[in-house]
């Protein structure tokens, strides 16, 4: 390289103040990430929150128990990364947070699962044997989704979660119970449930398999008993209603549970039509479903019919029918169980012989009449059928209706039917004695409606939708027939049937021993321990508790049972789904037992769907694996995608989705990676500058983060966490990436080290990035906190332990604004770097320039945006990265001046290349480049920051 005199260049790199730093470019996740949640592990990150936290307000947000069984889907991610976003965020917010997470370990699918390795309680294993099998089995699933729960960086009380089979939350169940029958909730009702009539008992759903079975299909008249009332409901010409008796038609391939028929169910929203058709037994009026009526006519042989009258199914609520065999009056209901996929569109319902048929029953407060004894024969006094075995009185029935003139057609039907696993033989539905939790008989059903009204629901749409479910749900069955769940550990008189008079007390002690011994304890008890010389006149209720309750009553075995927690919670946080489930079981079970809801607020997120609207299934083979994620990009992409996502609705995921997930983080980390590099050599105990010392253009910057921060907080606060993403990702891209950075590059580089004007923009920076990492902390945890391992100057050991950056104010009074240039001058330089950066594109284009230095610019104003510009005198071009910058009165404007389109602002820009040389050190194209014969390569203002007293700025 030529220097002066000797004919070679000298390299300035030395003299410029280069970025520099330890922070690496790429995130490298997949592999960073393990070595930051060892880290966290070894400085015990949790329990040092804890510790922190003491004194401090409570902020409770209480886990729904995922099912201990699987890996973990992209459902389950969602939720517990959203959990762990609040959590986080309450904790930067000053609040003492814990969260504690549970498992649901009873019921179902954990039982399958263990039967296929080591079979059927009962036969090929006794019930303690399954029973610990079950147990080991879910302390499995367990540890396995604790660690996928771990590696996604959300922090809890993983080493002493709740699950539902520990020995004390089993204990808590049953204390649950009693708290709940001393309240008086508790009844004992019917309900049908499976029923091997080989078996002589009920069968769990996992004992029934399912087989081809050839049913006699029939279709059978109920008579309509009022027809002119009935036809008033209908839309019809007036005069034609058609001739001949009026009858709704069902179809069934259980004939023998008519005699137990107390209604005949309709769809509310479906369309009806009464057609006028001629059969075998003359003419006819008939009812059916407008979306069945073809398939009907067909089997019906029915070539030429009319419709003569047509109705809404809700029209024909409460008209009467008479029974096709019995001297018995029938109701038309309503319910949503009826479907148009076969049969009529009105449905035979008999509430002791079907689920859909019991629940649509209870609404209406039908009988639930069970004809049917253990052996599966109609009992003495039925009439018409005493004695008969159901599955061989079907032929009966249909000669019953015949004899009636109630049967309209027959035929056999080949179909799927339940059996039993043991015998594989058919089975029935019938109604059997199950325990209740009523919705009435002690006023749950209004207490929880008024609870309702004192929750906040977010969205608020889930107030409705909860306030329904609860208005109109039957009571609620908790009582099932599984080997693996928690005991109804109630004594039943032999002779009455009524529970115990010291029932409370039998449960506190029965829950000591399970306590102590688990849920075996209630089994292999005998009566004489407790009851003494009444064991003789009591049975063992043989029940165990539905799963929803197991959770349910988590509020009492998790919230109340441990001092860093209480109830209510602050927050219940699940899927949309859980209206129905964990947000309705907590609140009855939480009403009943203490008369007040356990959680202040509810939130719910939508379900994952893949980029065309579709549920995630295997079947389909779209389903999106958060474990393949975080191994391919990272968990911190997986959270940010979660954030990014309005989960008020359904959240769409593919591998396009987030591969531009992948390019925002990348802008987000480059952004913190710059602050972070030209912070090199900055230590904010010596060259931090108060903000009044600071230039204008960095004090802005230090408003715009304030101002950003305030609605951040106010984002974190109302859990809108994809506007959190919006806003700093347009922070970083626009208002950093775009501009001040861009700007600042200048002076970071070519000023004098200890410069105002370079501790400026580091002091400006240094507030930046200590503001951003509290901001990403919550989101991109794993990225916050190796950002926070490289922030200069003295910090607590984590960002989860500090709270949001407290940001100094940028300006002190109105007129210290407008004279020190505030956020509105800014915003209007911003509009005028956006339209000369237009013109120099346009230059850029036709290969005139490279850089946007080797430009000038003139710009040609009115006399106020004159003013506006001339504020900022020289340092203009600094701001539009240009060599020269100068302002000129609007009269002297050119011809080949080109008009700006910036509203309130009035000026024309003429941009061009540059005739000078450029500085070898600035790249500035400067006319007193070569003025010095100590430095011919570089301008004045370089020669001033390497030898001299170093350039001054005032503004930019």
């Amino acid at each position: 390289m030529r220097a002066a005199g000797n004919g070679y260049m000298t390299d300035y790199k030395d003299t410029l103040n280069l970025p520099n730093t330890a922070f690496p470019m790429k995130g490298n996740l997949p592999n960073r990430e393990p070595a930051l949640l060892e880290h966290w592990d070894e400085m015990d990150i949790y329990g040092q929150l804890r510790r922190a936290g003491e004194g401090r307000p409570k902020f409770v947000l209480h886990d729904g128990p995922p099912y201990a069984n699987g890996d973990i889907h992209i459902g389950h991610a969602v939720n517990k990364v959203l959990k762990d976003i609040i959590v986080k965020s309450k904790t930067l917010s000053g609040f003492d947070a814990p969260y504690v997470p549970g498992w649901d370990c009873h019921g179902l699918p954990i039982e399958l699962n263990v039967e296929k390795k080591v079979g059927k309680a009962g036969v090929k294993v006794d019930a303690p044997t399954f029973r610990k099998a079950c147990r080991d089995y879910a302390a499995k699933q367990v540890e396995g989704q604790r660690k996928d729960f771990i590696r996604l960086g959300v922090f809890g009380e993983w080493q002493n979660p709740y699950l539902t089979m520990d020995y004390q939350y089993e204990a808590d169940i049953i204390r649950a119970l009693g708290r709940i029958v001393e309240n008086k909730h508790l009844h004992k009702g019917f309900k049908p449930v499976h029923w091997c009539t080989d078996c002589g008992s009920a069968l769990a759903e996992a004992e029934v398999e399912y087989e081809d079975k050839n049913s006699p299909a029939i279709d059978v008249r109920f008579r309509v008993l009022n027809e002119e009332g009935l036809l008033s409901c209908c839309h019809h010409v007036e005069g034609h209603t058609g001739a001949g008796p009026l009858s709704v038609v069902i179809w069934t391939t259980t004939p023998w549970t008519l005699p137990a028929n107390r209604a005949v169910s309709l769809n509310p929203e479906f369309d009806y039509a009464v057609v006028q058709c001629e059969t075998d037994a003359g003419a006819e009026r008939l009812l059916l479903a407008e979306a069945l009526l073809k398939d009907v006519m067909l089997r019906l042989g029915v070539e030429k019919y009319q419709v003569i009258a047509y109705c809404k199914g809700s029209d024909l609520e409460g008209q009467l029918l008479g029974h096709p065999f019995y001297d018995r009056e029938v109701p038309l209901i309503l319910g949503d169980h009826v479907t148009a996929e076969a049969g009529t569109g009105a449905v035979h319902t008999a509430p002791g012989h079907g689920q859909d048929d019991y629940v649509v029953g209870s609404r209406y407060h039908l009988p639930v009449d069970n004809p049917v004894d253990s052996r599966g024969c109609f009992l003495p006094d039925t009439e018409l059928f005493a004695g008969e075995h159901v599955l061989k009185a079907n032929d009966h029935v249909i000669e019953v209706l015949k004899s009636k003139g109630a049967l309209l057609h027959e035929e056999m039907l080949r179909h799927s039917y339940p059996h039993c696993w043991r015998h594989k033989t058919p089975i029935i539905f019938r109604a059997t004695p199950q325990w209740f939790i009523s919705m009435e008989q002690r006023g749950l059903r209004a207490a929880a409606q008024a609870a309702i009204e004192d929750v906040q629901w977010l969205p608020d749409w889930g107030e409705a939708r909860i306030e329904g479910m609860v208005g109109n749900r039957p009571d609620w069955c908790i009582s099932r027939q599984r080997t693996w769940g928690v005991p109804m550990a109630l004594f039943i008189h032999r002779q009455t049937g009524e529970l115990h008079p010291d029932t409370a007390c039998l449960l506190e002690a029965v829950a000591g021993k399970v306590e102590e011994q688990g849920i075996d304890a209630w089994f292999e008890l005998q009566a004489q321990e407790l009851l003494g010389s009444d064991a003789d006149d009591y049975d063992k209720v043989g029940d165990t508790l539905d799963v929803w309750f197991d959770s349910g009553v988590s509020h009492f075995a998790v919230l109340e049972r441990r001092a860093q927690l209480g109830v209510p919670a602050d927050l219940y946080l699940e899927g949309s789904d859980q209206h129905r489930g964990w947000f309705q079981s907590s609140l009855l079970s939480s009403i009943a037992m203490r008369g007040v809801a356990p959680y202040k607020t509810v939130l719910t997120h939508g379900f994952t769907v893949d980029a065309r609207g579709q549920k995630m299934s295997k079947s389909r083979g779209n389903v999106v694996a958060p474990q393949k994620i975080v191994n391919s990009l990272g968990a911190d992409i997986l959270r940010l995608w979660v954030a990014a996502t309005d989960y008020r609705g359904e959240m769409t995921v593919s591998d396009e989705i987030l591969k531009r997930t992948a390019e925002a983080y990348r802008r987000l980390r480059n952004t913190a990676r710059f602050l972070l590099a030209n912070l090199s050599g900055f230590d904010p105990e010596k060259d931090l500058l108060d903000p009044e010392q600071m230039l204008c253009l960095d004090r802005w910057t230090l408003e715009r983060t304030r101002s950003l921060q305030e609605q951040i907080q106010q984002a974190y606060e109302s859990y809108e966490f994809h506007r959190i993403y919006q806003l700093v990702h347009n922070f970083c891209a626009v208002d950093m990436g775009s501009f001040y950075l861009d700007i600042i590059k200048d002076r970071q580089y070519t000023t004098q080290e200890n410069s105002v004007p370079r501790r400026s923009a580091q002091t400006a920076m240094y507030h930046v990035v200590e503001a951003l990492s509290r901001w990403l902390a919550p989101i991109l945890s794993f990225t916050a906190e190796e950002i926070w391992q490289h922030l200069p100057g003295k910090h607590e050991d984590s960002v989860f332990l500090s709270g949001w950056y407290e940001l100094p104010s940028a300006f002190y009074s109105e007129g210290e604004i407008l004279q020190r240039m505030g956020v509105c001058f800014w915003e209007q330089i911003i509009t005028v770097r956006e339209a000369v950066s237009k013109e120099l594109e346009k230059l850029r284009v036709t290969g005139k320039i490279g850089s946007s230095l080797a430009a000038e610019v003139d710009l040609y104003a009115d006399a106020e945006t004159q003013a506006l510009l001339k504020a900022i005198g020289d340092e203009l071009r600094f701001i539009l990265i240009t060599s020269y910058a100068r302002v000129h009165p609007a009269d002297e404007c050119p011809n080949d001046a080109v008009t700006a389109d910036v509203p309130g602002l009035v000026f024309s820009i003429k941009a061009t290349a540059s005739a000078h040389v450029k500085c070898a050190r600035c790249w500035h194209h400067r006319e007193d480049v070569g003025s010095s014969a100590e430095h011919p390569d570089i301008c004045g203002r370089c020669i001033d920051n390497i030898s001299g007293a170093g350039e001054q700025r005032r503004f930019a």
